[in-house]
C-alpha cells in the first residue's frame, strides 16, 4: 500500500491580487485632470518604515503618480530625535495646494500621540483613511450624504478584504454587505490603524469576528443574540443590526483559532508566533505585520497562506488618492472659508455647509 501523500497548503503571494487593481488604478490616474501628488512623511530611523517609503516611491513611479518623500527628525539626521518636526511637516503639506494626498509612516511616538498626528492630516488629503470621521463612518456603517466627499476606508484593512475576496472567503451570491456571512474570522491586533477597523469592516460584511488583543478578546458581529424562546418571526425581523455590535468574550486564543475559517495576524513583534497546532484544518492565514507572525509549518494546517499584503495595500492607498484629489482639484474655487480643514460642500470636521 502506497504511503499517503503529504500536501502543504498554497503559498499565495500578493502579486496576483495586486495585479487585479494595478490596471484600474493606472487607467483612472491617467484620466485625472491633474497629475496627483502624494507626499510621504518619514520621521524615524525605522528600517521597515524606510523600506515602505522606498516601495511607495517605486509604485508611484510605475503608475505615474508624483511622489515626494519629506524626511524629518531622525530620518533626516542622526542628530535629531525620533519624530522631531513631524507635526510641522504635516501642517505644511496640508497647506500646500499642490499636494493631493498625505501619508505618514507610523509608528512614531506610540499609539496615543500617533493618533493625535493622524487627526492633524486634512481629511481631504488623508489617503490612509485614519481620520476620526472616516473611522466613525466605518464603525457606524454609514455612508456620507450625497454630494459630499466619499468616506475613505483605511487602506490596510481594505487590502485585507480584497485578499479575502480574491481567495473566495466572500460569497458573491449573497447580498452586498453580507457576503462574509457564515465565516468566523480571528483578527490578532486591535490597533486603530489595522485591527479594530478591520474587525469592524469584516463584521459589517456579515462575518463573526473574534478580535484578540494583548489583554482581552472581543466578538464583533451584526447578528443579534437570539433568546432560545424567540419566535421565528422575531428572529426573521432581527436578522442583523445595521452595524456591528461588540461583545466581551471569555474564549481563549486557542479556542478562537480552533473554530476560525480565517486568521489574520498583525502583531508588530519578531517573537510573536501563532501556534500552528491550534489552527483549524483548512483555514486561511494572512500575515499583515512586518514580522512573520506564523510559524514555518503554517501550511501544514492552512489551505492558503498569504505572507504579506503590502503590494495590495499601496494600491488601495493610491485608489484612495484619486478619490479626494479629483474632488479637491475641481473644487479649489469653491472652498469653505469657515473651517480650518478647507473642505467643500460639507466639511468633515465641522459639518458646515456652503
Amino acid at each position: 500500500m502506497a504511503d499517503p501523500v503529504t500536501r502543504k497548503g498554497l503559498l499565495l503571494k500578493a502579486d496576483p491580487i495586486a495585479a487585479a487593481f494595478r490596471d484600474e488604478v493606472k487607467r483612472t490616474l491617467e484620466e485625472c485632470p491633474t497629475r496627483p501628488k502624494l507626499v510621504g512623511i518619514l520621521a524615524t530611523s525605522s528600517i521597515p518604515s524606510k523600506n515602505y517609503a522606498e516601495f511607495t516611491r517605486k509604485q508611484c513611479e510605475e503608475l505615474g503618480v508624483e511622489f515626494v518623500l519629506r524626511k524629518t527628525g531622525a530620518a533626516s539626521s542622526p542628530e535629531l530625535g525620533e519624530g522631531d518636526g513631524v507635526e510641522e511637516a504635516i501642517i505644511e503639506a496640508n497647506e500646500d495646494k499642490s499636494v493631493h494626498g498625505i501619508m505618514v509612516y507610523f509608528p512614531i511616538f506610540g499609539a496615543q500621540q500617533d493618533h493625535y498626528l493622524q487627526q492633524i492630516v486634512s481629511p481631504l488629503k488623508d489617503v490612509e483613511g485614519l481620520h476620526f470621521k472616516f473611522h466613525y463612518n466605518l464603525y457606524h456603517n454609514e455612508e456620507p450624504p450625497a454630494g459630499t466627499l466619499k468616506s475613505i476606508i483605511p487602506c490596510t484593512p481594505l487590502a485585507i478584504v480584497k485578499c479575502l475576496e480574491f481567495v473566495g472567503v466572500y460569497n458573491r451570491i449573497l447580498p452586498y454587505g453580507d457576503r462574509a456571512y457564515g465565516k468566523t474570522i480571528t483578527v490578532i491586533n486591535r490597533s486603530e490603524v489595522v485591527g479594530r477597523p478591520l474587525a469592524a469592516l469584516l463584521a459589517n460584511d456579515g462575518a463573526r469576528v473574534l478580535s484578540v488583543d494583548i489583554d482581552s478578546i472581543q466578538e464583533y458581529t451584526k447578528r443579534p443574540r437570539i433568546a432560545s424562546n424567540s419566535s421565528s418571526e422575531s428572529i426573521s425581523a432581527q436578522r442583523y443590526h445595521p452595524r456591528h455590535i461588540v461583545h466581551p468574550s471569555n474564549m481563549t486564543l486557542q479556542e478562537c483559532l480552533e473554530i476560525s475559517d480565517v486568521i489574520i495576524s498583525a502583531v508588530p513583534s519578531p517573537t510573536y508566533k501563532v501556534k500552528t497546532e491550534w489552527l483549524k484544518d483548512g483555514c486561511i492565514c494572512l500575515n499583515v505585520a512586518a514580522d512573520k507572525n506564523f510559524d514555518k509549518d503554517v501550511r501544514d494546517k492552512a489551505s492558503i497562506y498569504i505572507p504579506a499584503v503590502g503590494k495590495v495595500t499601496i494600491l488601495m492607498l493610491l485608489r484612495n488618492l484619486y478619490e479626494p484629489s479629483l474632488f479637491y482639484t475641481s473644487s479649489l474655487s469653491n472652498l469653505c472659508t469657515d473651517c480650518v480643514c478647507n473642505n467643500t460642500n460639507r466639511c468633515r470636521a465641522c459639518s458646515c455647509r456652503l
